[in-house]
C-alpha cells in the first residue's frame, strides 16, 4: 500500500478545503476545522497557502464586531479562472459564462443564419451545408458573453454522435454550417482549452449534479423534445460507448416507426398521455433491459412539462414490461439542461486544473 507523501497529503487537504468552499460558499477556520477534522495547525497553514497561491481570500468577518483570525471568513477568489458553457442547436448558439464558483457573470446569444449558397460537405455528402460561416457565429458569442475576461474552458454541446477518442463529430447533426475542422478552427479563434460532447449527455450531467439524479451512481436519461435521445451514466460516470453511441436508442422503435419518429415533439403533441407514456415506457424498456439503472430521468421539453404526473404513468407502463424494479423521474433542472451540463462540465475541467484532482 503507498504511503502518502506530506507533498501529496497537503494536496488532498486543500482540495478538500476549496471543494467545501465552493459548496458552503463562506467558512471561517474553525467551520473549517469541524468539517475537515484537521487539526488548527493544519488548517492555519492551508489557509495561508491558498491565500498565498491566490485561490481564496478573505471576504468579511463573522460574529459581528468580533475581532481575531477565528472571525475571518474565506471565499475562492472567484475571479481566478472564467469557463464558458455553449449550447449549439441547428438555429441558435447560447452561451453562458461562469467564474470558477460556478456564479454566472455573462450570457449572450446569437441566430445562426443559412442564407448563401450550400455547399456539399465531403465528410457528410449525404447532406448539402449552408455556407454559414458557424466558427464565426460560435466565436463572436463567445466573445460577447466573456467581455474583457479570458475564458480557462469551453465545453460545446451539439447534436450529434461525438467520438471519445477525437473529440469530433462522428456524423453529420444537421446543423448549418458544420465542418469537420470546426474545432480546429474555434481553437484558433478563441484562447482556451475547447471540447464538444453530445448535447443529451450533457442533460444528464446538469440532471446527476443538480436534478433528479443527485447522488444517483446510475441512472438512463431520456431526452423528449423537439429530437430525441438517450444518455447512460453507470458508478456515477457518463458512458459514452466505444465510439460515443452509448445510449442511440432512438433507431430502434415499433413496427410503424422508430422512437426517434414516434417521440418527436410534433407526434407528441397528437398523443393523449397515456398513449404517450406507453411508447416512452417501451423505450425506457430498451435501456432497462440491458442496464437495470434503477432510474429513468424524462428529460427535454416532454419530460419537463409532464411532471411527476407523466412520471408515474410510464413507471406503471414500465412495470409491466419489466420485472426490475425502475424509478422514473421528471426531469428537474431549472433552465437550459444542455448548457448548464456544459457549464458543469467546464467548471470540472478548471477546477482540475487550478486546484489540483479532487481527493479520491
Amino acid at each position: 500500500m503507498r504511503t502518502a507523501t506530506p507533498q501529496m497529503a497537503r494536496a488532498i487537504n486543500d482540495r478538500l478545503a476549496l471543494d467545501l468552499l465552493l459548496e458552503h460558499g463562506t467558512l471561517t477556520a474553525p467551520q473549517l476545522r469541524a468539517l475537515t477534522g484537521l487539526s488548527r495547525p493544519t488548517v492555519s497553514d492551508l489557509i495561508e497557502r491558498l491565500q498565498t497561491n491566490g485561490l481564496i481570500e478573505v471576504v468579511g468577518k463573522s460574529g459581528g464586531e468580533r475581532r481575531g483570525p477565528n472571525a475571518r471568513l474565506y471565499g475562492i477568489v472567484a475571479g481566478r479562472a472564467h469557463v464558458a458553457g455553449v449550447d449549439i442547436r441547428r438555429d441558435t448558439v447560447t452561451v453562458t459564462v461562469a467564474d470558477i464558483t460556478g456564479e454566472p457573470v455573462g450570457s449572450a446569444s446569437r441566430e445562426i443564419g443559412t442564407d448563401g449558397p450550400r455547399t456539399a460537405s465531403p465528410t457528410y455528402p449525404q447532406h448539402a451545408r449552408a455556407a454559414t460561416p458557424l466558427a464565426g457565429v460560435i466565436a463572436e458569442t463567445v466573445a460577447t458573453a466573456a467581455g474583457s475576461r479570458s475564458l480557462h474552458a469551453v465545453v460545446l454541446g451539439a447534436p450529434g454522435m461525438v467520438n471519445p477518442h477525437s473529440g469530433e463529430l462522428a456524423v453529420d447533426n444537421g446543423v448549418p454550417g458544420w465542418q469537420p475542422n470546426l474545432l480546429q478552427t474555434l481553437r484558433r479563434r478563441i484562447d482556451a482549452q475547447i471540447s464538444l460532447e453530445n448535447d443529451v449527455n450533457l442533460a444528464a450531467v446538469a440532471e446527476h449534479r443538480a436534478g433528479s439524479a443527485q447522488g444517483r451512481e446510475d441512472f438512463v436519461l431520456l431526452w423528449l423534445d423537439d429530437a430525441v435521445g438517450a444518455a447512460v451514466t453507470l458508478g456515477g460516470r457518463l458512458r459514452r460507448g466505444a465510439s460515443g453511441g452509448a445510449g442511440e436508442v432512438t433507431p430502434l422503435g415499433f413496427p410503424e416507426g422508430s422512437f426517434c419518429d414516434l417521440l418527436d415533439a410534433k407526434a407528441v403533441s397528437e398523443l393523449d398521455q397515456d398513449t404517450l407514456a406507453a411508447r416512452i415506457a417501451r423505450m425506457a424498456f430498451t435501456a432497462v433491459a440491458v442496464l437495470d439503472p434503477g432510474l429513468v430521468v424524462l428529460g427535454g421539453e416532454t419530460g419537463r412539462s409532464g411532471g411527476e404526473e407523466l412520471a408515474a404513468r410510464v413507471g406503471e407502463h414500465l412495470d409491466t414490461l419489466s420485472p426490475v424494479p425502475t424509478q422514473v423521474r421528471a426531469g428537474t433542472v431549472e433552465g437550459n439542461a444542455i448548457l448548464n451540463g456544459a457549464l458543469f462540465t467546464a467548471l470540472s475541467l478548471a477546477q482540475r486544473d487550478v486546484f489540483g484532482d479532487a481527493p479520491t
